[in-house]
Protein backbone atom coordinates (compact mmCIF):
# COMPACT_ATOMS: atom_id res chain seq x y z
CA UNK A 1 0.00 0.00 0.00
CA UNK A 2 2.69 2.01 0.94
CA UNK A 3 4.63 1.57 -2.33
CA UNK A 4 1.57 2.11 -4.75
CA UNK A 5 1.40 5.81 -2.25
CA UNK A 6 4.47 6.45 -3.83
CA UNK A 7 4.25 5.57 -7.41
CA UNK A 8 1.12 7.64 -7.57
CA UNK A 9 2.83 10.97 -5.81
CA UNK A 10 5.79 10.50 -8.25
CA UNK A 11 3.24 10.20 -11.29
CA UNK A 12 1.21 13.37 -10.18
CA UNK A 13 4.34 15.40 -9.38
CA UNK A 14 5.56 14.58 -12.30
CA UNK A 15 2.60 15.75 -14.51
CA UNK A 16 2.57 19.18 -12.49
CA UNK A 17 6.53 19.77 -13.48
CA UNK A 18 5.44 18.86 -17.51
CA UNK A 19 2.25 21.68 -16.85
CA UNK A 20 4.39 23.69 -15.50
CA UNK A 21 6.99 23.36 -18.07
CA UNK A 22 4.72 24.01 -21.06
CA UNK A 23 2.76 26.75 -19.43
CA UNK A 24 3.66 30.15 -21.56
CA UNK A 25 4.30 33.56 -20.50
CA UNK A 26 0.96 34.48 -20.96
CA UNK A 27 -0.46 31.79 -18.53
CA UNK A 28 2.14 32.76 -16.51
CA UNK A 29 0.70 36.85 -16.20
CA UNK A 30 -2.77 35.75 -16.29
CA UNK A 31 -1.83 33.80 -13.31
CA UNK A 32 -0.29 36.37 -11.23
CA UNK A 33 -3.12 38.81 -12.07
CA UNK A 34 -5.71 36.18 -10.79
CA UNK A 35 -3.67 35.94 -7.56
CA UNK A 36 -3.37 39.43 -7.16
CA UNK A 37 -6.95 40.38 -7.65
CA UNK A 38 -7.82 37.62 -4.84
CA UNK A 39 -5.37 39.59 -2.73
CA UNK A 40 -6.81 42.96 -3.07
CA UNK A 41 -10.38 41.21 -2.78
CA UNK A 42 -9.77 39.77 0.77
CA UNK A 43 -7.66 42.67 1.83
CA UNK A 44 -8.87 46.19 0.00
CA UNK A 45 -10.45 49.45 0.14
CA UNK A 46 -14.08 49.38 -0.57
CA UNK A 47 -15.90 52.54 -1.68
CA UNK A 48 -19.13 53.87 -0.10
CA UNK A 49 -21.59 56.88 -0.29
CA UNK A 50 -23.19 58.81 2.74
CA UNK A 51 -26.66 59.97 1.55
CA UNK A 52 -27.41 63.65 2.28
CA UNK A 53 -29.27 64.38 5.48
CA UNK A 54 -27.35 61.36 6.75
CA UNK A 55 -23.89 60.84 8.40
CA UNK A 56 -21.82 57.68 8.71
CA UNK A 57 -20.44 55.83 11.63
CA UNK A 58 -16.84 54.62 11.60
CA UNK A 59 -15.72 51.43 13.26
CA UNK A 60 -12.41 50.00 13.59
CA UNK A 61 -12.53 46.56 15.19
CA UNK A 62 -15.97 47.34 16.33
CA UNK A 63 -14.52 50.68 18.21
CA UNK A 64 -16.63 54.01 17.57
CA UNK A 65 -13.90 55.85 16.04
CA UNK A 66 -16.41 58.86 14.77
CA UNK A 67 -18.62 59.66 11.86
CA UNK A 68 -17.88 61.25 8.82
CA UNK A 69 -20.02 63.46 6.42
CA UNK A 70 -22.08 62.78 3.47
CA UNK A 71 -20.46 62.31 0.50
CA UNK A 72 -18.17 59.43 -0.68
CA UNK A 73 -15.75 57.77 1.69
CA UNK A 74 -14.01 54.77 1.91
CA UNK A 75 -12.98 51.74 4.11
CA UNK A 76 -11.39 48.67 4.97
CA UNK A 77 -14.19 45.83 4.91
CA UNK A 78 -12.57 43.30 7.20
CA UNK A 79 -10.80 45.87 9.67
CA UNK A 80 -13.54 48.77 9.63
CA UNK A 81 -16.73 49.26 8.54
CA UNK A 82 -19.80 52.70 8.07
CA UNK A 83 -22.91 52.56 8.84
CA UNK A 84 -25.25 55.20 7.78
CA UNK A 85 -27.36 57.21 10.83
CA UNK A 86 -30.17 59.63 9.53
CA UNK A 87 -30.60 62.60 10.78
CA UNK A 88 -33.73 63.55 10.18
CA UNK A 89 -36.45 64.44 12.17
CA UNK A 90 -38.83 61.54 13.15
CA UNK A 91 -42.45 61.32 14.18
CA UNK A 92 -43.46 58.81 17.08
CA UNK A 93 -47.42 58.03 17.48
CA UNK A 94 -48.21 57.11 21.29
CA UNK A 95 -51.55 56.00 23.00
CA UNK A 96 -51.82 56.07 26.56
CA UNK A 97 -54.68 54.97 28.92
CA UNK A 98 -55.68 56.35 32.31
CA UNK A 99 -58.52 58.26 34.60
CA UNK A 100 -59.50 61.33 35.60
CA UNK A 101 -60.13 62.86 38.87
CA UNK A 102 -63.79 61.65 38.40
CA UNK A 103 -63.14 58.21 37.43
CA UNK A 104 -63.53 58.82 33.90
CA UNK A 105 -60.84 56.46 31.61
CA UNK A 106 -58.96 58.69 28.72
CA UNK A 107 -56.92 57.23 26.12
CA UNK A 108 -54.88 60.09 25.22
CA UNK A 109 -52.99 60.28 21.67
CA UNK A 110 -49.50 62.07 21.38
CA UNK A 111 -46.93 63.02 18.77
CA UNK A 112 -43.31 63.15 19.26
CA UNK A 113 -41.29 64.47 16.96
CA UNK A 114 -37.38 64.00 17.43
CA UNK A 115 -33.93 63.72 15.97
CA UNK A 116 -30.03 62.52 16.46
CA UNK A 117 -28.34 65.26 17.52
CA UNK A 118 -24.71 64.80 15.15
CA UNK A 119 -22.38 65.92 17.87
CA UNK A 120 -24.01 63.00 20.30
CA UNK A 121 -24.36 60.07 17.98
CA UNK A 122 -22.29 57.81 19.36
CA UNK A 123 -24.37 58.08 22.53
CA UNK A 124 -27.39 57.87 20.54
CA UNK A 125 -26.18 54.85 18.23
CA UNK A 126 -24.10 53.03 20.72
CA UNK A 127 -26.02 53.35 24.19
CA UNK A 128 -29.75 53.17 23.53
CA UNK A 129 -31.48 50.09 22.18
CA UNK A 130 -34.97 51.27 21.82
CA UNK A 131 -35.49 55.15 21.75
CA UNK A 132 -39.14 55.00 21.17
CA UNK A 133 -40.04 52.59 23.99
CA UNK A 134 -37.86 54.53 26.41
CA UNK A 135 -39.93 58.00 25.22
CA UNK A 136 -43.09 56.86 24.93
CA UNK A 137 -42.55 55.35 28.61
CA UNK A 138 -41.57 58.63 30.03
CA UNK A 139 -44.87 60.31 28.19
CA UNK A 140 -46.71 57.76 29.68
CA UNK A 141 -45.07 58.68 33.74
CA UNK A 142 -46.09 62.11 33.13
CA UNK A 143 -49.52 61.59 31.88
CA UNK A 144 -50.54 59.00 34.85
CA UNK A 145 -49.26 61.26 37.51
CA UNK A 146 -50.73 64.81 35.90
CA UNK A 147 -54.26 63.90 34.62
CA UNK A 148 -55.44 62.02 37.70
CA UNK A 149 -55.26 64.97 39.83
CA UNK A 150 -57.87 66.56 37.66
CA UNK A 151 -61.48 66.33 36.47
CA UNK A 152 -62.76 65.39 32.69
CA UNK A 153 -63.60 69.21 31.81
CA UNK A 154 -59.71 70.61 33.54
CA UNK A 155 -58.11 67.99 31.54
CA UNK A 156 -59.14 69.23 28.53
CA UNK A 157 -58.68 72.85 29.67
CA UNK A 158 -54.69 72.00 30.82
CA UNK A 159 -53.32 70.75 27.40
CA UNK A 160 -51.15 72.92 27.07
CA UNK A 161 -49.95 72.51 30.67
CA UNK A 162 -49.83 69.28 30.12
CA UNK A 163 -47.90 69.36 27.10
CA UNK A 164 -45.11 71.48 28.93
CA UNK A 165 -44.41 69.39 31.41
CA UNK A 166 -43.90 66.40 28.70
CA UNK A 167 -41.49 68.05 26.92
CA UNK A 168 -39.75 69.37 30.05
CA UNK A 169 -39.32 65.48 31.29
CA UNK A 170 -38.84 63.90 28.05
CA UNK A 171 -35.88 65.93 27.24
CA UNK A 172 -34.42 65.40 30.51
CA UNK A 173 -34.08 62.08 30.23
CA UNK A 174 -33.52 61.68 26.27
CA UNK A 175 -31.07 64.37 25.54
CA UNK A 176 -27.81 62.33 27.84
CA UNK A 177 -28.44 59.71 25.36
CA UNK A 178 -27.98 61.92 22.10
CA UNK A 179 -32.05 62.65 21.07
CA UNK A 180 -32.80 65.67 20.36
CA UNK A 181 -36.85 66.21 21.45
CA UNK A 182 -38.19 69.33 19.31
CA UNK A 183 -41.88 69.06 20.30
CA UNK A 184 -44.42 67.08 21.70
CA UNK A 185 -48.14 66.76 20.85
CA UNK A 186 -51.26 65.85 22.04
CA UNK A 187 -53.43 65.48 19.61
CA UNK A 188 -56.49 63.94 20.75
CA UNK A 189 -58.10 63.10 24.92
CA UNK A 190 -60.41 60.89 24.03
CA UNK A 191 -63.34 59.52 26.88
CA UNK A 192 -65.03 56.24 26.86
CA UNK A 193 -68.17 55.68 24.31
CA UNK A 194 -70.27 55.88 26.69
CA UNK A 195 -69.09 59.04 28.91
CA UNK A 196 -69.07 60.80 25.71
CA UNK A 197 -72.50 59.87 24.84
CA UNK A 198 -73.49 61.34 28.44
CA UNK A 199 -71.36 64.06 28.14
CA UNK A 200 -73.66 65.21 24.46
CA UNK A 201 -76.91 64.09 25.74
CA UNK A 202 -76.04 67.05 29.25
CA UNK A 203 -75.68 69.52 26.19
CA UNK A 204 -78.49 69.09 24.31
CA UNK A 205 -80.90 69.05 27.79
CA UNK A 206 -78.86 72.46 28.54
CA UNK A 207 -79.17 73.84 24.96
CA UNK A 208 -83.08 72.45 25.04
CA UNK A 209 -83.83 74.13 28.38
CA UNK A 210 -82.15 77.40 27.30
CA UNK A 211 -84.62 76.94 24.11
CA UNK A 212 -87.37 76.82 25.96
CA UNK A 213 -86.66 79.71 28.05
CA UNK A 214 -85.73 82.19 25.08
CA UNK A 215 -89.06 80.78 23.99
CA UNK A 216 -91.11 81.07 26.93
CA UNK A 217 -89.48 84.96 26.66
CA UNK A 218 -90.68 85.62 23.20
CA UNK A 219 -94.13 84.33 24.66
CA UNK A 220 -94.34 86.87 27.36
CA UNK A 221 -93.09 89.69 25.18
CA UNK A 222 -95.72 89.13 22.60
CA UNK A 223 -98.08 88.76 25.23
CA UNK A 224 -97.10 91.81 26.59
CA UNK A 225 -97.26 93.69 23.82
CA UNK A 226 -100.76 92.34 22.89
CA UNK A 227 -102.14 93.80 26.19
CA UNK A 228 -100.81 97.34 25.82
CA UNK A 229 -101.81 97.18 22.46
CA UNK A 230 -105.39 96.14 23.90
CA UNK A 231 -104.92 98.96 26.54
CA UNK A 232 -103.71 101.59 24.17
CA UNK A 233 -106.96 100.85 21.58
CA UNK A 234 -109.69 101.20 24.65
CA UNK A 235 -108.15 104.23 26.00
CA UNK A 236 -108.34 105.73 22.71
CA UNK A 237 -112.04 104.08 22.14
CA UNK A 238 -112.79 105.81 25.66
CA UNK A 239 -111.61 108.97 24.13
CA UNK A 240 -113.53 109.16 21.28
CA UNK A 241 -117.26 107.50 23.44
CA UNK A 242 -116.47 111.22 25.55
CA UNK A 243 -116.25 113.00 22.83
CA UNK A 244 -119.43 112.13 21.46
CA UNK A 245 -121.09 113.07 24.73
CA UNK A 246 -119.74 116.51 24.77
Amino acid sequence: WLTQCRHLSSVSAGSERERDANMSDSDEYETGLIERASATTSLGICPMCVPTGAIGVVQCFGKFQGYVEPGLTCFCPPFSSVMNVSLAVRQSMGTTECKTKDNVTLTIITAVQYRINKKMVKQAVFEIVNAEAQIQAHIDDVLRSTLPSMDLDAAYEAKEKVTRSMIQAVKAAMEPHGYEIINILLTDLRPERSVLDAMNAINASRRQREAAIEQGEAQKVLMVKAAEADAEAKFLAGQGIARMRK
